[in-house]
């Protein structure tokens, strides 16, 4: 049975109706003018007029003083953060908790630690790339133990890995990329080479790193590619040029952590995407980074603090000294 309704001009079913329908494209206007905003707030600078921007002396000096207690230093000329050789991070070795610890942290990255053995110790070489707070980001660290596995009750099962020294320090380089465009490069002898670019919001999966480690002789290039192809990786994947390996990360070969996947991790790229607008739009049109930060300190309080905080926090290290005693 069909029932016919007819609305009058005048009555209060037609002027329900016609603002609900005005109501209805009000609320669609306002979702397309944010969902453009957002969008347009989002846009990478164009990485040519960074190479405008002019830094003072002064300047110079007082943002590397600003920096001395984060672990990290500023590069202008590519609009990066990175660590430096011997920052506070470096006495907390490494273990799997912590990239348990990063997304409940703010740090939804995509991981791929490379274990094998070398020389006597256990040796782990371990990638990393993905969204750190207001930073898109990539890390590659060194690190190896002589040591047997621990087991903390309650806190931690696995294997402690310390920092290589500087005598282990390794020649990389690598090359940032999202969605095609190259973001930044690395290249050092580190034991921890990183590259950190404020304001850029990335999801993991839409980001290659292309990672270049000179190894120290045949040996160890060896056990290293022979670890990464029992991960799964394949031809396209490893070149090997001497000793030297070169290894295109996308997609994680390794089990991720099992907060990597979960809601914390989806609501934390969420909030991270919040931050990053919000830097933007407080930050348009500045690209001198002394001064944005000085802005930020002045106008937002908390964006500046998670600048300070940015890559690896302490937070992240907040079950080391437990650790330590199973150790000694």
């Amino acid at each position: 049975m069909f029932i016919l309704l007819v609305v009058t001009h005048g009555s209060p079913l037609f002027w329900v109706l016609v603002s609900s329908a005005f109501g209805a494209a009000g609320i669609l206007i306002l979702s397309i003018v944010i969902k453009y905003r957002t969008k347009e707030l989002l846009k990478e600078p164009v990485p040519e007029i960074q190479k405008e921007v002019i830094y003072t002396a002064v300047q110079i000096e007082e943002l590397r003083e600003m920096l001395a207690g984060t672990g990290y230093g500023y590069d202008w000329r590519q609009d990066i953060f990175y660590s430096v050789k011997n920052p506070w991070q470096k006495r907390f070795g490494y273990c799997t908790l912590y990239d348990e610890s990063a997304a409940p942290l703010g740090m939804v990255i995509d991981c791929e630690p490379v274990c094998f053995e070398y020389g006597g110790k256990r040796w782990m070489i371990e990638l990393w790339k993905g969204q750190y707070g207001m930073t898109t980001g990539a890390e590659i660290g060194v690190y190896n133990t002589n040591r047997t596995d621990i087991e903390i009750p309650g806190v931690f099962t696995g294997t402690f890995y310390q920092c290589a020294e500087e005598e282990e320090y390794l020649s990389m380089s690598y090359t940032l990329i999202k969605d095609g465009r190259v973001l930044f490069r690395r290249a050092a002898r580190h034991w921890w080479l990183t590259g950190f670019k404020l304001g850029v919001y990335s999801k993991p999966s839409s980001l290659k790193l292309e990672a270049s480690i000179a190894f120290r002789n045949t040996a160890m290039r060896d056990a290293f590619v022979s670890s990464l192809r029992n991960l799964g990786y394949g031809n396209k994947e490893i070149r090997i040029h001497g000793g030297a390996v070169l290894v295109i990360f996308t997609k994680p070969h390794s089990k991720q952590p099992r907060t990597r996947k979960s809601f914390i991790a989806a609501v934390a790229l969420h909030q991270n995407k919040w931050f990053v607008r919000e830097y933007r739009r407080l930050t348009r049109g500045k690209r001198n980074m002394y001064e944005i930060l000085m802005l930020l300190k002045e106008r937002s309080p908390l964006l500046y603090s998670l600048v300070m905080k940015m890559g690896r926090q302490r937070e992240l290290f907040s079950q080391h000294d437990t650790i330590r005693q199973y150790m000694d």
